[in-house]
């Protein structure tokens, strides 16, 4: 097996749910994926190996670069003629017999994603969770722009760039008009920042993290975290497991790290951190990561 080991903010959400993206791709892509959070030295790390000779972290860099995101519809929805040719090409059609993972939405926003490579395809599709599950769409307008359109942004934004990314791939900045708001450093309260940039749309533009978006996408298809009360939209919880100071090589597979996100009290080393949002807009509408803070796991 390789392994490789990239930074991480563990007060950043998506540079979180990211890391458990890179793990899904990595087990998808070569198989025997694990990882681990690192904060036992100085700055936080997140391992992840798999099988093959191949780094994990190169190889799903790799993938990215080379994909294409594409919505799927079911036979006879009524979202294919909605689809806009403006947001990408013409979604793939699939049979109703052959299932689809919840009803078919309302309008394209949330059909499910698929971002394929080769012979791979990994699909994007908890915003459209109907579940007890959060969805943890933050993104608004559910007759808005798509998810799988804005997937199709981020990766043009990130094609060419990732050979020398895979040392510190959260580090990739972009400007970005629009994204699926899971890394805060792009968002911001127009209230509390005292100005909008919709309103300097011709002298600002916000500077974006397209891989950690995608990558935090692809990490939420298996593991959510957690809302502590469904009669609020903007406080969450999410926790990391991995190696502290007292713990050696710890490996853990994707189940662990799944559960540990929704903050699951675990056999392991784990920190536990309260995630605030806020409305950046008008409310029940989209929702902008504000504050993080940790809390005790004892």
């Amino acid at each position: 097996m390789a392994d490789a080991s990239i930074p991480v903010d563990l007060y950043n959400p998506g540079q979180v749910f990211a890391c458990l993206g890179l793990v899904e791709l990595a087990d998808v892509l070569l198989g025997d994926a694990e990882g681990a959070f690192d904060w036992s030295g100085s700055g936080a790390r997140f391992h992840v190996r798999a099988a093959g000779p191949d780094s994990p972290v190169a190889r799903a860099l790799a993938f990215l670069d080379r994909a294409e995101a594409v919505a799927l519809v079911v036979d006879g929805s009524p979202n294919l003629a909605a689809w806009k040719s403006a947001w990408g090409a013409a979604p793939r059609v699939g049979a109703r017999d052959a299932g689809y993972p919840f009803p078919d939405p309302d309008s394209p926003a949330t059909l499910v994603c698929a971002l394929i490579a080769g012979e791979h395809e990994i699909r994007i599709e908890h915003w459209g969770d109907q579940t007890e599950r959060d969805n943890v769409k933050f993104w608004a307008g559910a007759g808005g722009y798509p998810g799988a359109a804005l997937a199709r942004d981020a990766l043009e934004l990130i094609r060419g760039k990732l050979a020398d990314a895979a040392g510190d791939p959260f580090a990739l900045a972009a400007p970005m008009s629009s994204s699926f708001r899971l890394d805060w450093r792009r968002d911001y309260i127009p209230l509390d920042a005292g100005f909008s940039l919709n309103d300097h749309k011709a002298t600002m533009s916000a500077l974006g993290y397209p891989l950690v978006e995608l990558l935090a996408a692809i990490g939420l298809s298996h593991a959510r975290p957690l809302r502590l009360d469904r009669r609020d939209k903007l406080t969450y919880a999410y926790g990391v497991a991995g190696r502290d100071e007292t713990t050696g090589s710890l490996w853990l597979r994707p189940s662990f790290l799944r559960a540990a996100l929704g903050a699951a009290p675990l056999p392991f080393p784990m920190r536990r951190f309260r995630m605030f949002l806020g409305w950046p807009g008008q409310e029940n509408q989209a929702r902008a990561i504000t504050t993080v803070t940790e809390e005790s796991c004892s």
